[in-house]
């Protein structure tokens, strides 16, 4: 198999970067999108219906990695993500709106699936999970880097930021010079059939861990942006510069994972990324002042950063040859699944003191349950 040069594996974290902008880039204009599109439904959803697409078209994407193979996916995913996000800019009707935004998702989930099936072609043990960790530290990055170029451009024109979707194009460009093709591996039949029936189990506690991980992260994300003005009197900009340290505190965290899984394993862990959870939520309900919240984003950062990258590694641990593509498509579901179930937070209380609290219960029960479902795992 050839080797991958400096810039390939640039150009993988460039288009892994791909999968957090597909609603970060349009948030910073959505009072300009309200101004401008006579929408009738909340444009919030703009930003959160292509998860919904991830979560109805991950199935699908899973079986065609192998039928269409890795490459050619991830190029069927970049072109539709390209003008797909472009478009969304000049649609005005509701319903084609609203189709076009799951679309967009189904277009993402093609290319998280094919881009981690390729890391996984190419590298194996430590370097994998290296290279796992250094993707899910892109992705994050790209949060930060894209909300940044989001909010520049949206002051300018409410549109300007759907032409940053048109970066897929360069990235497929780059996929199709740069990226060597796999060549594909031939997996002992009997091995892998052992494999499976002894994962099926560990590909189930990663999907609902996975779900819930994102769940918990993104009821800061999704209560934030009013929580802090409202309480706190903070701007617009500050609003934006605190929710970015949180996702810097992500890839801080998320390039000591392979020092923190070879020390305590994987499943332990993904555990301490919840109790990290648990407290970062309860030194938010708790906040009186701007130290504590600093204080509480540094603990959600790295509750992300030791659970998500590491199940995404568990993931492809647990899959063979045979059953990637379905795994990785029952990841993309619980992570995207798990930001789409966060918007709905809001329909329960307006008491953020109350919301912070069920987060830090939930996060300490989902803790101990899958503290002892790994150790179960571990001993079998």
């Amino acid at each position: 198999m050839d080797k991958i040069s400096n810039f390939g594996i640039f150009t993988l974290l460039f288009v892994s970067s791909l999968t957090i902008m597909v609603g970060a880039v349009i948030a910073p204009s959505l009072s300009g999108i309200v101004e401008h599109k006579n929408l009738g439904f909340s444009a919030s959803w703009l930003i959160t219906l292509p998860s919904l697409g991830v979560v109805l078209f991950a199935p699908l994407v899973g079986k065609l990695l192998n039928k269409l193979g890795i490459l050619k996916l991830l190029s069927l995913g970049l072109v539709p993500y390209a003008f797909l996000g472009f478009f969304g800019a000049f649609i005005t009707n509701d319903y084609l709106l609203i189709i076009d935004r799951i679309l967009l998702g189904a277009a993402t989930v093609a290319v998280q699936v094919s881009v981690t099936a390729y890391i996984a072609d190419f590298f194996s043990g430590e370097s994998r999970m290296k290279m796992i960790a250094w993707q899910g530290m892109s992705i994050e990055f790209g949060g930060v880097l894209f909300l940044a170029i989001g909010g520049v451009l949206g002051e300018m024109d409410w549109q300007f930021p759907f032409y940053i979707y048109l970066i897929a194009l360069l990235c497929l460009f780059l996929v199709a010079t740069i990226l060597p093709k796999p060549k594909g591996r031939i997996e002992n039949k009997d091995n892998t059939e052992t494999k499976e029936s002894k994962s099926k189990f560990k590909v189930k506690l990663i999907f609902v861990s996975s779900l819930l991980a994102m769940m918990l992260f993104f009821v800061g994300f999704v209560t934030l942006p009013l929580y802090l003005p409202e309480s706190f009197h903070f701007s617009k900009s500050e609003t934006g510069y605190l929710m970015a340290f949180i996702s810097l505190i992500a890839i801080i965290t998320a390039s000591q994972m392979p020092k923190m899984v070879k020390t305590f394993g994987a499943g332990k862990t993904v555990v301490f990324g919840f109790l990290f959870f648990m407290l970062g939520y309860l030194v938010l309900a708790a906040s009186i002042s701007v130290p504590f919240l600093v204080l509480a984003t540094i603990f959600i950062g790295i509750g992300f950063g030791f659970t998500i990258p590491v199940l995404n590694h568990m993931i492809l641990e647990a899959s063979t040859l045979h059953n990637q593509g379905k795994n990785l498509g029952l990841f993309s579901m619980g992570v995207f699944g798990g930001q789409f179930l966060s918007t709905f937070i809001e329909y329960f209380t307006d008491n953020y003191t109350a919301i912070y609290g069920i987060a830090v219960v939930l996060a300490f029960i989902i803790a101990c349950v899958i503290y002892f479902m790994f150790e179960k795992l571990s001993k079998n």
